[in-house]
């Protein structure tokens, strides 16, 4: 239910409540009930109440009622309005009253949906925030004792909310029984903390005695807790509902937690260390044959895996939870019982399976890895279109001088986008106009997403100035961006006119030959922005193409055999002659083997779907998931955490599923390679598309088709994978799912559930949310907040289970995340990084947005500490060196794989001297990015200084705002696994480059960006395994040397803003490569000032 209550959140939130009340009322009529910090209880009290009302109960009129009364009073400011609203609120809370119990399963459809311990465990959690509402407030009358006996409080509630989440799933009279004695209890609890918000001076003086009671309470509770748990003989966990995705590698995180228990934490466990032991050797033991169970792909050891999986679960559920160790003891050997009769069930089946008894379905891993080889070259295929393209771009580059629309419509799926992109690429068509940019529209249309995406296409500003742009700020630039240029500007998947009109003004008509392209599902859109617009339909394949399509999908490097060619054919025509459709199916026939009867099974499956409804593909698209190999599918459903059409960062989302547990650890490979590998396998199998590569040919950025994604949402509902919440925060449906994808929520709704391993989302307001509470948290995104809640997120209590945690700002207790690998920092100004990331023996990958510096601390113990320990860091972004302390702290992480920082000239003293830093003792360093920050150096040290030492397998190097000679220019070249490099915003020594030709012997890609070079006498012996050349602003550079189109590995050739002259030499090359017979060359030419 989103019940509106953001007029009555506006003044309870507001820090001068409660000087209102004391400054507007006579003193005789003062309510004792407006205390600092009253509001803030109320609207907990108020949002936890209507989560379990239906919208015509009592209780939703009341609160609307106090929501339009507390609109009166800020509309008006009136005191008399404010009088009215404080006495409707004092009543309210009278009435709310009878609600501060364990709710009744018959108020609402959401009290109904849970179960009875459900029930108490939403209300002892809500108990529980009131408790840390109160410790936040720090009521200045509380001694050290009573803030002690709060937080003991806390905890023993918390342990019966692991209890009652740990319960038998059909109770018994006996269970329900021990959950009456703990209703009734909790109800008492609820009462008296009711009491102390209404009168908190008057409840004062009996605060200790009576928390002191409750607690005895509690320790009686626990003792018939235990005798229960003692007679009972098998306890089934009340974990959230089956889900049949099963992450074959769930068990990896849950035996290095058991190994930490037993290795790091000995005096935590006491008498269950034997057991957990145990535990760890049956799980090591399945752990060795998970692998297998995929492979053979039979429903019978997917029902094992199922069972490994939810004891995994159960297992990490008790060992990390608020439980004592005497829990420990009783409900250990129960799961230890549970995993025997799982191994006797598993090595039946294993034997059947030996004797051919039980025979199973194994997927083609050999078909797989051979599909991965063409991987990153499949979005080039293209079949059909070829009239619309020639077509379309004549419409671009021809006709009238002023600003005319274009629009591509069709079905979803039939290719708009790839049309789109081909066109917007075209070399001939990035030639001809002087400005191109790209925008997303979707169906949820976001102003200034859109303003930020075009502005960045256009504009040379940094990324951070462009985001830190207001709204009109960012109209502005794009305007004088395009005011006078030949422009093209390519509105993708546009759903309504009214985008366009909020959008048109900013886009200028100088009759300048000036285009706007959208792609659109609505044929009229285009007429309705402009009645001087093109239309073109985007027609479905035919029968013809869509085998064509498929053929070059499947059989890249060979013929279909003639065994399949009917089949295929008819599989080819049952996606009816939708493009989409063709690549999902052609991506499962590809990973699958080449048989007659494995295709007929995948026609007919087809053949089904398609009858059931032929206007939709979306049943056919699920073909692909179903063929998905097991380990594959959660990967492949994390997807939709993203949001729609927008880009997703390819290391982000490798980097959650090892955070997860998705990814199998392999000996002798890291992680982070092998979920690359998972990665490209979704793209081979069509699932995900390249949106962009890095320089080294690697995957920086991949999207989802709607059509896919639409499927995704669908998938993760049906099998309780992930829920995306908007707007209402369904207290039930936290306890169904293991991860939350909050897109928006209304203020003062609370995260809880507990079992939650994931939460994604843009959080309001922090303030009511108690993360500490989430023990199995994993994943944790945060860097959306808004920055006005910083003093609250610098006061988080963290889980400790993290793995992933993205912020704005580095939090306090950080250290207390062991486990954390993944650390994501979108700071806005530059941070300070502690010394305790010494100590953080997990964390791997450490990024900040703004830039960051070692703290003051942290360079005194380098300082003072001879030998600093080592760290396990593989790659750090964007790090200050300021002097000799920085490069001590930077030895102490051996395993640095990836580098970029900034750095200066500083004093070595030992040397006594200036000089840059040095990185040859990163032996592991592949890739660094480094940008110069010049300072005052006196006279008497002024000249050069040594150059930076590389270390010798460096593979990638960026250097920015450098100046270099070519001594210097001679180490970097001799780097002899170098394949990339980019020369950003530098000088070189006399304007010229002469390469030797011992130099750049395996550079793969060379990027000059603003570098001043006026000669460069190369030739193809320089760089002799070059794929691709960038020039950028290179306004000294006359030409490129012809003889590197004798380059055979040349592929690319781009050129952005340079001379004419240059842009000329570079077509001379390409007509000359194509007169030699080479096709392969491809030359990109972007319009500048310089190419008028």
């Amino acid at each position: 239910m989103a019940l509106a209550t953001f007029h009555l959140r506006e003044v309870l939130e507001t820090e001068s409540f409660y000087f209102l009340t004391t400054d507007w009322f006579d003193p005789s009529q003062k309510f004792e009930t407006l205390h600092y910090g009253y509001g803030k209880f109320v609207l907990l009290l108020i949002r936890f109440t209507i989560n379990f009302h239906s919208e015509d109960d009592k209780v939703i009129d009341l609160v609307k009622q106090l929501n339009n009364s507390a609109a009166r009073y800020l509309y008006n400011a009136h005191s008399e309005f404010f009088e009215d609203f404080c006495k409707m609120l004092v009543s309210s809370m009278k009435e709310l009253e009878v609600f501060f119990a364990v709710p009744k399963p018959h108020l609402s459809e959401t009290t109904l949906s849970l179960k009875t311990n459900e029930l108490v465990v939403v209300f002892i959690d809500f108990l529980v925030g009131i408790l840390e509402m109160i410790l936040r407030r720090r009521v200045p009358y509380f001694t050290r004792c009573v803030r002690d006996l709060i937080e003991d409080l806390q905890t023993q509630l918390k342990f019966l909310i692991t209890f009652l989440g740990d319960t038998l799933s059909q109770p018994t009279e006996e269970t329900m029984s021990l959950l009456t004695d703990i209703e009734s209890l909790v109800n008492e609890v609820a009462s008296f903390l009711y009491s102390f918000i209404l009168k908190p001076r008057t409840m004062e003086t009996g605060m200790d005695l009576a928390i002191s009671d409750f607690l005895q309470k509690i320790e009686l509770l626990k003792m018939k807790i235990k005798d229960h748990c003692i007679m009972v003989s098998m306890m089934q966990s009340g974990l959230p509902t089956k889900t049949s995705v099963i992450s074959v590698f769930v068990v990896d995180s849950l035996l290095n937690d058991l190994k930490d228990l037993m290795d790091q934490k000995a005096d935590r466990i006491g008498g269950v260390k034997d057991q957990i032991g145990t535990i760890h050797d049956e799980l090591l033991y399945f752990r060795s044959f998970l692998r297998d169970i995929e492979m053979q792909q039979h429903p019978k050891l997917e029902q094992v895996m199922m069972r490994i999986k939810d004891t995994a679960h159960e297992i990490e559920y008790i060992v990390n939870s608020f439980a004592p160790v005497w829990y420990l003891k009783i409900r250990l050997p129960h799961v230890t019982e549970k995993i025997k009769l799982i191994r006797m069930a598993f090595e039946e089946m294993k034997k059947n399976l030996e004797t051919g008894i039980l025979q199973g379905a194994k997927y083609p891993s050999q078909q797989v890895s051979l599909q991965t080889e063409k991987s990153l070259n499949s979005e080039k295929i293209m079949v059909g279109f070829e009239v619309e393209a020639k077509k379309i771009t004549e419409q671009l580059r021809g006709g009238a001088e002023q600003l005319k629309i274009i629009s591509i419509f069709g079905m979803s799926g039939v290719g708009k986008t790839t049309l789109a992109k081909k066109l917007f690429n075209d070399p001939s068509i990035v030639y001809h106009f002087d400005k191109r940019a790209w925008c997303v529209v979707s169906q949820t249309y976001q102003k200034r997403n859109i303003l930020i995406d075009i502005l960045r296409s256009l504009s040379d500003l940094n990324r951070d100035v462009i985001f830190n742009m207001e709204d009109e700020h960012l109209a502005e630039e794009i305007y004088k961006s395009l005011k006078g240029r030949r422009y093209l500007i390519v509105i993708d998947n546009i759903w309504n006119i009214e985008s366009w009109y909020d959008l048109e003004r900013y886009f200028p008509d100088d009759r300048s030959q000036s285009r706007i392209l959208f792609t659109t599902q609505l044929k009229d859109l285009g007429r309705q922005a402009s009645r001087h617009s093109v239309i073109n339909a985007l027609p479905l394949l035919s029968e013809a193409e869509c085998w064509d399509l498929l053929c070059q999908k499947v059989f890249p490097k060979e013929r279909c055999p003639p065994e399949l060619l009917e089949i295929g054919k008819q599989i080819a025509t049952n996606c009816h002659g939708l493009p989409i459709a063709v690549v999902v199916i052609a991506a499962v026939l590809a990973n699958m083997e080449k048989k007659k009867i494995k295709w007929q099974q995948i026609a007919r499956s087809l053949s089904s779907h398609i009858n059931e409804d032929p206007s939709k593909c979306m049943n056919i698209l699920e073909l692909s998931y179903k063929h998905l190999p097991m380990h594959l599918k959660p990967c492949f459903l994390y997807l939709g955490v993203f949001q729609e059409d927008k880009e997703i960062p390819a290391r982000k989302l490798m980097s959650l599923w090892i955070s997860e547990g998705f990814i199998e650890k392999k000996q002798h490979k890291s992680v982070e390679i092998v979920a690359e590998e998972y990665l490209t396998d979704l793209i081979d199998r069509s699932l995900l598309i390249v949106a962009k590569k890095r320089s080294d040919g690697g995957i920086k950025a991949c999207r989802i088709h709607d059509l896919m994604r639409d499927m995704c949402l669908r998938i993760v509902e049906e099998e309780n994978f992930l829920k995306v919440i908007k707007d209402q925060l369904p207290i039930h449906e936290q306890h169904r799912y293991h991860r939350l994808y909050i897109h928006s929520i209304l203020p003062g709704s609370r995260s809880f559930g507990l079992h939650i391993r994931s939460l994604f989302f843009r959080l309001p307001d922090p303030s009511s949310f108690i993360f500490s509470s989430l023990k199995f948290l994993k994943v944790w995104d945060l860097s959306t907040t808004d920055l006005k809640f910083y003093k609250y997120i610098m006061e988080i209590k963290l889980p400790f289970n993290l793995r992933y945690m993205a912020v704005p700002c580095i939090l306090p207790s950080i250290e207390s995340l062991e486990k954390l690998e993944f650390l994501y920092v979108d700071n806005k100004e530059p941070a300070e990084i502690p010394d305790v990331f010494l100590d953080m023996a997990n964390l791997r990958h450490l990024y900040f947005s703004g830039s960051a510096e070692f703290s003051e601390s942290f360079r005194l113990r380098a300082a003072k500490d001879k030998n600093l320990p080592t760290n396990n860091l593989q790659s750090v972004s964007f790090l200050f060196i300021s002097d000799e302390k920085d490069e001590k702290i930077l030895r102490c992480s051996p395993h640095l794989s990836r580098l970029k920082c900034k750095f200066t000239v500083f004093w070595d003293s030992s040397k006594n001297t200036f000089r840059h830093p040095a990185f040859d003792f990163l032996n592991q360093l592949e890739s660094l990015s480094l940008s110069f920050q010049r300072r005052y150096v006196s006279p008497v040290y002024q000249g050069r200084h040594s150059f930076i030492s590389f270390p010798l397998n460096l593979k990638k190097l960026t250097l920015r705002n450098f100046d270099l000679i070519w001594e210097e220019m001679t180490v970097i070249g001799r780097l002899t696994n170098l394949e990339v490099l980019k020369l950003q915003h530098g000088s070189i020594e006399k304007q010229q480059w002469n390469p030797s030709e011992d130099e750049f012997q395996n550079l793969k890609f060379l990027e000059l960006d603003e570098v001043p070079i006026a000669r460069w006498n190369a030739s193809s012996d320089h760089f002799p395994t070059l794929e691709q050349l960038v020039f950028r602003k290179c306004n000294h550079l006359n030409k490129i040397p012809s003889s590197l189109g004798d380059i055979i590995t040349l592929q690319m050739i781009e050129v952005h803003g340079c001379k004419k002259s240059l842009a000329e030499s570079a077509r001379q090359i390409e007509k000359e490569q194509r007169d030699l017979g080479n096709e392969e060359l491809k030359v990109i030419i972007t319009r500048s000032q310089f190419l008028r």
